[in-house]
């Protein structure tokens, strides 16, 4: 099951702000606000995941899928009178993604209605990007009329791998038919495609992992992310390879897979600008996950669901039958909140900006308390600080010292590089 959520401090029963982040909002008014979305819904339980979702089995009384749509629907309610209350400068959203579960099994009007009310409630920018996760199974061409018509613009499809035996392992219930045929679906509406796929599941030949690359590449989506199988503590496959039915992970595999993957996406066309996201061009990429990486505001909505607004982190309560039963008595679902201190916001914002391809400003790391020099020999070939005459980084009058970007290299130990940098 997943993980337990942080404590942090109580959230207050009408989700008021505390006094410090008021203060902070007038200052928030350009940023970008997005929403987040979780529907907690799964068919089955893949063997992998550690998040936040559920089958029919696991639901138990006060949750249904038919009465969920309605319980969202009160948070955005919840989440719009908190905004005004605060004081907060109006600001449309710019971004709103669906995620999960898997969204799409809701219907698609009810996911229609749900981003229709959050329309009404907070506004959306002209050129906002809307997306919806789905499973290959569940987006046919209704479908994905339905999505487009009420203004997504955006799907990403759980493809995983191309390979049968490898989807078995993960528990994956798709048809892999069904990708081409989803991707299809979607773009005869007019709707941009991101494929997800996961590299490093137990068994795996490097060889597999091609045919999945190539098989996606085939397919011409305008964006792609390449997660590297984690096994988490808790899981089903965990329990598998803590009795030697899975063999454990490999760091040498995952980065010979990770090496394959820059090569043939980049022949593709598809440049990494995140760790594991490749996209087309800047109009392709994710702007919702940018807004995690570059410090933006986000409410997320739904059990579980994790929001950040002007420096304020704050967790809903995780199972669906509390979350219910919380809007129902008209309390906010928030289950714990915490106000990062600098030292914490100065290391996440070191963390998240070494993972895209902008990168670092290298001034700002050095102002930092304790920053450790780019010279440092742990770094070399891991980092690059602009200065190459054909780099887009290349410093300018505003930025002399140019950018921190990670080499290749560097992103295959993107963890380590920002230990080393943070001291």
């Amino acid at each position: 099951m997943p993980a337990t959520l942080p404590l942090g401090e109580p959230v207050p029963a009408d989700g008021a702000l505390p006094e410090q982040v008021l203060a902070a909002l007038p200052g928030r008014a350009s940023r970008p606000l997005g929403l987040y979305v979780h529907i907690p819904f799964c068919s089955v339980r893949c063997g992998y995941c550690d998040f936040n979702t559920y089958t029919a089995e696991d639901l138990g009384p006060g949750a249904s899928r038919e009465s969920y749509p309605d319980t969202l629907i009160r948070e955005l309610e919840l989440a719009a009178d908190v905004l005004k209350r605060s004081g907060a400068p109006a600001r449309p959203l710019t971004t709103v993604f669906f995620g999960g579960g898997t969204p799409t099994l809701l219907p698609a009007t009810e996911l229609s209605r749900i981003l229709v009310r959050a329309r009404e409630l907070f506004g959306l920018a002209p050129d906002a990007e809307v997306t919806t996760e789905a499973n290959p199974d569940t987006l046919d061409p209704a479908a994905a009329e339905v999505l487009a018509d009420g203004g997504f613009t955006r799907v990403s499809l759980g493809m995983q791998s191309a390979v049968p035996t490898v989807l078995r392992t993960l528990d994956r219930t798709h048809d892999p038919a069904n990708v081409s045929r989803a991707v299809d679906a979607a773009r005869q509406v007019g709707l941009q495609v991101s494929l997800d796929l996961i590299y490093g599941t137990p068994g795996e030949s490097l060889a597999e992992w091609r045919t999945s690359l190539e098989t996606a590449v085939a397919l011409e989506p305008e964006h792609i992310s390449a997660y590297s199988l984690i096994v988490e503590e808790g899981t089903a496959m965990a329990a598998k390879v803590r009795r030697g039915e899975l063999p454990d992970i490999d760091p040498d595999d995952h980065a010979d897979k990770y090496l394959l993957t820059d090569e043939l996406l980049g022949a593709a066309g598809l440049r990494w600008y995140e760790v594991s996201n490749f996209s087309r061009d800047e109009a392709t990429r994710s702007q919702h996950n940018l807004n995690y990486w570059l410090d933006s505001d986000w409410w997320g909505a739904g059990p579980g669901a994790h929001s950040h607004v002007a420096g304020l982190r704050w967790w809903n309560v995780k199972h669906p039958a509390a979350y219910a039963q919380r809007l129902a008595q008209g309390l906010a679902p928030g289950h714990g909140r915490e106000v990062l201190d600098d030292d914490a916001r100065a290391l996440e914002h070191l963390m998240l900006r070494l993972r895209i391809a902008e990168g670092l400003d290298v001034a700002a790391h050095e102002a930092l308390p304790g920053a450790v020099p780019l010279e440092d020999a742990m770094l070399r070939g891991l980092v690059t600080d602009g200065l190459a005459a054909d780099s887009p980084l290349r410093p300018s009058s505003a930025n002399p010292r140019g950018r921190v970007v990670l080499t290749l290299k560097g992103r295959l130990l993107a963890d380590a590089v920002t230990r080393r940098l943070s001291g």
